[in-house]
């Protein structure tokens, strides 16, 4: 079965365009001012007709947010999912998704086998998991780093839900990291830019197309 992908921290329209016209299944916004690819909940919601006209799934990333940012993202741009990229316990991810009424997708960093183990524990709570590669100790944010891990520490793993791998994929060795993990789905983000922050529709075209092969 070809695994579904999610383009993450688009901002423009091109990049809106080309992740729909290439079958991205999620389309993913940054709520998160230390990112490069941060924007407000208002300009999320004007590049969002053509997903929600299209079936793609529409997704809020936010690290450790407050309930006052979580409501103004609500209001603001009604996502399909919130992805939670911070260091949020069981309880809160709980909470968020009582007080959203969103589904849920928990990223977990991964370096070593118990931290794939560690996820479970969020299993009950979520629509999805993800599988993000651990940021160094000194790092300004929690993703986006363009580095991978190894893929093979989820080789055979089995979830309640389907899950995403992410981290340090681009459209060389997207294919392979699918191969390694057995990942169903799959979330890119620098790995599709043509500098910070800067999506280029020719490498999400490719990814995409990497992905339908693999």
């Amino acid at each position: 079965m070809t695994a579904m992908a999610k383009i993450c921290g688009v901002s423009t329209p091109e990049a809106v365009s080309a992740a729909l016209d290439g079958g991205a299944a999620f389309l993913g916004f940054m709520f998160f001012p230390k990112s490069p690819r941060n924007v407000s909940p208002e300009a999320a919601a004007r590049l969002t007709p053509p997903a929600r006209a299209r079936g793609a799934k529409v997704v809020a990333v936010v690290v450790d947010p407050s309930d006052t940012e979580l409501d103004a993202i609500v209001a603001g741009l009604s996502p399909d999912l919130i992805q939670l990229h911070g260091k949020e316990s069981p309880a809160r991810v709980r909470e968020i998704a009582g007080r959203t009424g969103c589904g849920i997708i928990k990223v977990t960093p991964v370096s070593e086998p118990s931290d794939v183990a560690a996820a479970r524990a969020y299993e009950p709570l979520v629509e999805h998991l993800m599988f993000e590669t651990k940021p160094p100790k000194d790092a300004d944010r929690p993703g986006g780093l363009g580095v991978p891990f190894d893929w093979t520490l989820l080789e055979g793993a089995r979830f309640a839900r389907p899950w995403f791998l992410a981290g340090g994929l681009d459209p060389w060795n997207v294919g392979e990291a699918i191969a390694a993990s057995g990942a169903p789905l799959v979330d890119v983000s620098s790995g599709v830019e043509r500098g910070p922050g800067l999506k280029d529709p020719t490498l999400i075209r490719a990814f995409l197309d990497a992905v339908r092969r693999a």
